[in-house]
């Protein structure tokens, strides 16, 4: 059996374990930089970006669909469109893109 797997699993555990362990032992104090609270502020937002993003174009059977849902999703949010409109106007433009190209 080929042992170089759970060395793969150890380091990834010992990663994960870092990455959220550092933070709690090594700031004990309040954050006071205005830059670091605004960083940690859109660190949620960034994350759910970056796993969405390429989920669009990718859950599509043409990516030219996903990538006009994003298109018209970014307009329809302009204008003030709750979640819920948006989405189903989104799922819409790429039903029609699907089903006419």
């Amino acid at each position: 059996m080929n042992h170089s797997i759970f060395i793969y699993i150890t380091i990834a555990a010992l990663v994960s374990l870092l990455i959220r362990a550092l933070p709690t032992t090594l700031l004990r104090r309040q954050i006071n930089s205005p830059f670091v609270k605004s960083f940690l502020y859109y660190v949620p937002y960034v994350t759910l970006s970056v796993m969405t993003f390429p989920a669009i174009t990718e859950a599509t059977k043409n990516p030219a669909a996903g990538y006009a849902a994003l298109l018209v999703g970014i307009i329809v949010a302009w204008f003030r469109k709750n979640l819920f409109e948006t989405a189903v106007i989104c799922c819409l433009t790429v039903l029609v893109i699907e089903f006419f190209f």
